[in-house]
């Protein structure tokens, strides 16, 4: 296993931001997603050694309201928030110009960074990328309702966190998550005030892909009950670089049911 350096930064709004990081080379920042436990470190623990392994940097933040990171509660959890907390850390740690690599909320907030900040971001890999619908439309995808859960009260259990995590994958895959990955997400889960979810809020930046002019690859699960898969379609239609990619027999988490693949098809992605 590769040891991981750590490092927070206190950024605007007196928040702290937590990352790991290992290799060296060209930076690949990876976003997680959200969810009940989500942290950088357990999102991607099957795909960043090979990133270090193929000599890129590989910089895994905690997203506000995630992993050791800030947790406040009483406030809504926009994208921007999510955006600005991570690049203020991210500038602070010394880059300023890196490949992002996001799913779910993390494609979101990836998107976003290029929209804003488009000399920052070189390229996007993006796996069920959020914030391309109305989050209307999310809410009635039927993986949410299989969400409704314990979290945030004092009865929220191991045996329930695994339940979430299982949701999110295709059900091949469901006796194939490590213990590991749930105990690590129960973990934060239990730090975590209710308003990360209750009180997200994320705009629809589907209209705007066409202003994104970087390579983008897209990956997505064909039994994706969260991010409608169609989505890619967005992409393929409105931004001047992109190519997709869609599993069969896969759920929301390719770069964790497809890690071999994902790994395979990213990184030469990125070479080339």
């Amino acid at each position: 296993m590769t040891d991981l350096r750590e490092a927070t930064y206190r950024v605007e709004g007196g928040y702290d931001i937590h990352l790991k990081e290992a290799g060296s080379g060209p930076v690949v920042v990876f976003l997680h997603g959200s969810g009940p436990g989500a942290s950088g470190a357990s999102n991607f623990r099957q795909n960043f050694e090979a990133f270090v392994a193929a000599g890129y940097r590989v910089v895994l933040p905690d997203l506000i309201g995630y992993g050791a990171s800030s947790k406040p509660d009483g406030l809504d959890y926009t994208l921007q928030l999510f955006t600005d907390t991570v690049l203020d850390a991210l500038r602070q740690h010394g880059i300023d110009r890196a490949v992002l690599v996001g799913n779910s909320l993390g494609g979101g907030v990836a998107i976003q960074i290029a929209l804003d900040h488009p000399d920052f971001a070189e390229k996007l890999v993006l796996m069920a990328p959020g914030c391309i619908e109305d989050q209307a439309d999310y809410f009635k995808m039927p993986g949410i309702a299989k969400m409704v859960s314990g979290f945030g009260s004092p009865d929220f259990s191991f045996e329930e966190q695994k339940r979430l995590v299982s949701n999110l994958v295709h059900a091949d895959f469901v006796s194939r998550i490590p213990d590991v990955l749930v105990a690590e997400r129960y973990a934060v889960a239990r730090t975590q005030p209710k308003d990360v979810l209750a009180r997200m809020r994320t705009p629809n930046l589907g209209p705007r892909l066409g202003e994104v002019a970087k390579p983008i690859l897209v990956l997505w699960g064909l039994d994706d009950e969260f991010c409608p898969e169609s989505g890619a379609r967005h992409f393929l239609r409105h931004c001047a670089d992109a190519r997709c990619l869609t599993f069969t027999r896969t759920g929301h988490w390719v770069q964790v049911e497809r890690a071999a693949e994902f790994n395979r098809y990213a990184v030469e992605f990125l070479r080339g």
